[in-house]
C-alpha cells in the first residue's frame, strides 16, 4: 500500500510542476529514479523511445511505463492517473474564470517567465538523453581514446535523422519507424 501512495505522490508532484508538456516531466523522472531506485536513467531513455513511438501524450506514456516497471499494471494505471490529475483539477478550477484568468497581467507575466523555464527543463533532459544514448563515458575513462567517448553508430544515426528531418520535414512516425528498423538491423546483424 505504501508503494502505491508513494507512486501517487511522486507522479502527482511531477504532474503538478512539469510546466511545458510531456518532455518537461523528464527532470522529475530522473529525480524519482535517483530518490527511489524504481528504474535507472537508462530506463528513462527507453521510456522516451517507447513514449515517442506510441500514440498518446509523452508524459502520460512515460509515467505509465515507470509505474508499470515499478508495480505492474496497477502501478502503471496509478502513475498515469496521478500525473494527469493536477492538470485536470487546475482546468476544472479555472474553467469558470478563463476570460478573467487570461487577461490577468500577473498571470500573463508568470507565463512569460515559465516559458524559458520549460525550455531549460526540456533542454536539460535532452542533454541527459544524449549522455545516455550517444556518449560512453565508462569506455572513455578506461581507454582515454576519443573514439571510445562516442557511440559512433548512434551518433551517425542521430546526425542522419536530424539532417533528414530538417531538410525533408517528413512525419515523425517515419523517423521513429526508420530508427527502430535500423536498431533492429544493427543489433541483429551484429554490427
Amino acid at each position: 500500500m505504501m508503494l502505491y501512495l508513494r507512486l501517487f505522490y511522486e507522479f502527482f508532484k511531477a504532474g503538478l510542476f512539469s510546466v511545458g508538456g510531456g518532455l518537461a516531466t523528464l527532470p522529475f523522472l530522473y529525480e524519482i529514479s535517483d530518490k527511489t531506485g524504481w528504474y535507472t536513467h537508462k530506463d528513462v531513455a527507453d521510456m522516451i523511445a517507447i513514449s515517442e513511438s506510441t500514440p498518446g501524450a509523452i508524459g502520460i506514456n512515460m509515467s505509465t511505463y515507470a509505474g508499470f516497471k515499478t508495480s505492474g499494471i496497477p502501478g502503471g494505471i496509478l502513475a498515469s492517473l496521478s500525473l494527469a490529475l493536477p492538470s485536470f483539477i487546475i482546468i476544472l478550477i479555472i474553467a469558470n474564470f478563463l476570460k478573467k484568468f487570461r487577461d490577468n497581467k500577473i498571470v500573463e507575466s508568470a507565463f512569460y517567465g515559465l516559458r524559458p523555464a520549460s525550455i531549460a527543463m526540456i533542454s536539460a533532459a535532452g542533454i541527459n538523453v544524449v549522455m545516455i544514448s550517444l556518449i560512453n563515458l565508462p569506455a572513455f575513462e578506461n581507454t582515454h581514446a576519443i573514439t571510445d567517448l562516442f557511440v559512433i553508430k548512434a551518433v551517425i544515426l542521430a546526425v542522419i535523422l536530424f539532417i533528414t528531418r530538417m531538410k525533408l520535414k517528413l512525419h515523425p512516425i517515419i523517423f521513429i519507424a526508420a530508427s527502430a528498423l535500423v536498431g533492429i538491423l544493427l543489433k541483429l546483424g551484429g554490427v
